[in-house]
């Protein structure tokens, strides 16, 4: 006999802590074995670097996704290993690390340029506009209210 989980006497935001928890669990496998080359907490930090107008520091990186200093320069450290990126000091402050993507990492964002469209119309299939602006409008506010916690 199948054993099943009985979520009807949780609340609502209980409920939806531990989907979201399930959820980047299951993505993060997903996106493990969708990228042959690196993880997919690799190609989000890659993804991050490509959004800042000049090289961000390491400090910046973690800021922007959210770990600490420690796990994002472990992360770069194999990135950096691998060739996708190349670590440099700041010219004006040289204790800064500044990162910037190579040819490598280039060529690893258009080999995955299209198979991540495709993946993602894949992912938000059956989910109109207004749902997708309700639900960043939440997880906005989500992490408003958690990044105050942390002060």
């Amino acid at each position: 006999m199948l054993n099943t989980m009985n979520f009807d006497g949780m609340d609502s935001m209980h409920f939806l802590v531990g989907l979201l928890n399930e959820f980047v669990n299951r993505l993060q496998t997903k996106g493990d074995s969708f990228f042959k080359e690196i993880s997919w907490k690799q190609c989000f930090l890659l993804i991050c670097i490509k959004l800042f107008d000049k090289p961000p520091a390491i400090s910046e990186l973690s800021g922007a996704i959210g770990t600490s200093h420690q796990n994002v320069k472990q992360m770069l450290l194999k990135l950096e290993k691998g060739g996708y990126i190349k670590l440099f000091h700041d010219s004006e402050d040289r204790r800064k690390q500044r990162v910037m993507i190579s040819e490598k990492g280039i060529a690893f964002d258009q080999k995955y340029a299209e198979p991540s469209r495709e993946f993602m119309e894949q992912l938000f299939s059956g989910i109109d506009s207004e749902e997708l602006k309700v639900t960043v409008k939440t997880m906005m506010k989500l992490d408003s209210n958690l990044k105050e916690m942390r002060e």
